[in-house]
């Protein structure tokens, strides 16, 4: 074996390995949760955004996003999940495959229709979604714009934070100084005034030091 071969191996039994977790599901929206004190995004799936809406067969419009995140919690609100770590995305949200009495609540949505394969992450529920798609199951029974294309369309350039590793929104309101991360309830909804002294964060110590408290959602 190579000194480099080694190395890797050496490297990589010195990592530190991920510990699952288990806690009652708490909703955020239609693929974010919050397990033990824990936000998690739903490995490997897309769901509708809470402001996003759908057309039924008939054309009708109506609020696909939040109802997917009220069958999500429906379904599994309060229960106990176990999930397993995989990544840690760029909103410093935990990635993981959770599972509720054994069944992967990612895999049950997208088989359901309620979520998206997001394929640009894994290949790991495409099957599910094609499923989902011949049956005409959930949003396959009409249309839907792609989550991730509503997501680009709906955020205005302005408030794209000026640095991609920087993405906690410090608010001022009659609430005092508060910042709201990604997955809170919030977060979307709430617009950086930089001219009223409101700013962007890196990390929630940084908040913290500067006098803002967390969002209580």
């Amino acid at each position: 074996m190579t000194r480099a071969g080694l190395a890797l191996i050496l490297l990589f039994l010195a990592a530190p390995a991920r510990a699952d977790f288990s806690g009652p599901v708490e909703v955020v929206d239609g693929d974010t949760l919050h397990v033990s004190g824990t936000t998690v995004r739903l490995f490997g799936i897309d769901a509708p955004e809470m402001d996003q809406t759908c057309r039924d067969a008939g054309g009708r419009e109506w609020g696909c996003g939040a109802f997917v995140a009220a069958e999500l919690a429906r379904r599994y609100g309060g229960q106990t999940a176990t999930c397993e770590p995989l990544d840690t995305d760029r909103y410093g949200r935990t990635v993981a495959r959770c599972r509720v009495a054994g069944r992967d609540i990612a895999e049950d949505l997208v088989l359901d229709g309620w979520a998206t394969a997001y394929q640009q992450y894994s290949q790991d529920y495409v099957l599910a979604e094609k499923s989902a798609q011949l049956r005409q199951a959930g949003l396959w029974s009409g249309t839907m714009q792609s989550p991730a294309a509503f997501r680009a369309e709906s955020v205005p350039p302005e408030q794209m934070p000026p640095d991609p590793n920087c993405v906690i929104k410090g608010n001022i309101s009659d609430s005092g100084r508060i910042y709201h991360m990604p997955g809170n309830r919030d977060y979307g909804r709430t617009r950086i005034d930089l001219s009223a002294g409101e700013r962007w964060f890196c990390s929630q110590s940084e908040a913290r030091a500067a006098g803002w408290r967390p969002a209580g959602n």
